[in-house]
């Protein structure tokens, strides 16, 4: 009997262990990479695929390249950034940029905008004097940034404004004038001829870049609201572009100094 208790415990010591192991067994291995292994392959005039593979993208080029030379409007001079406080370029990429992204924003919101704020920097081409394409588009604006309205209270106006003054930097700005003093402080401030209201909200089109504090602009990102509306710089650039024969020579002083 003894025996039989022995052979008993036996048995079910070897039926656990033996289900154990199954279980363990079929628990799915994690696998890591412990080693990569790469070479460089040059896409060279030796390489004798080149000529397929020229042949394989060349119908897709040309049609892009189709569209991109499409004249869509006239300069009649050249359009820059060269300038101390304002630039003819900026200070028509922020006047359409606010024109046409004001027909979305009113349509969709019932409000309308009151400035525009991008940055030099992301200018990255200038419009030459003759015909205008889409690939000039382009050349100006070559990342996918879009237009993003911030509602702004009248301290963060006050803070574009002097970080306009601190940066020395002609920024394209839309909407906005003000002069700066012999102390290099900012008096008259205008928001589209009117004083700057401390109880009113300012709505304020820039870049999705800068709206999230790009370029050291944190203002932004003290919005009490933001909207976007789905429109990148660069169509709204082209979209203008088709829409105007010549394209206007923008002079006028958005800041001044004493």
């Amino acid at each position: 009997m003894s025996k039989l208790k022995n052979y008993t415990a036996l048995s079910q010591h070897f039926v656990i262990f033996l289900t154990t192991f199954l279980f363990i067994s079929c628990v799915q291995q994690k696998i890591f990479v412990t080693k990569i292994d790469g070479k460089e392959i040059g896409v060279t005039d030796n390489n004798k695929e080149i000529p397929l593979i020229e042949e394989y993208i060349k119908p897709y080029r040309e049609n892009i390249d189709k569209d991109l030379n499409t004249i869509l409007a006239y300069a009649p001079q050249t359009i820059d950034k060269t300038g101390e406080w304002q630039t003819t370029i900026g200070n028509l990429l922020a006047d359409i940029t606010l024109q046409r992204s004001n027909l979305i924003f009113n349509s969709r919101e019932k409000k309308d905008i009151d400035i525009c704020l991008l940055n030099h920097g992301g200018i990255r081409s200038i419009i030459s004097k003759g015909n205008v394409t889409a690939r000039t588009a382009y050349e100006i604006m070559p990342f996918e940034n879009s237009a993003v309205i911030v509602a702004l209270k009248s301290d963060q106006i006050n803070e574009i404004v002097n970080y306009i003054i601190a940066e020395k930097k002609p920024h394209p700005i839309s909407g906005l004038t003000f002069i700066i003093d012999k102390d290099k402080v900012a008096n008259t401030i205008l928001i589209k001829g009117k004083p700057l209201d401390n109880e009113k909200i300012y709505y304020v089109v820039t870049s999705d870049y800068l709206s999230n504090g790009g370029d050291n602009m944190s203002f932004f990102k003290k919005g009490i609201n933001s909207y976007t509306i789905d429109y990148k710089l660069r169509n709204i650039l082209i979209d203008y572009f088709k829409e105007v024969d010549t394209i206007p020579v923008i002079t006028d002083k958005r800041i001044s100094v004493e």
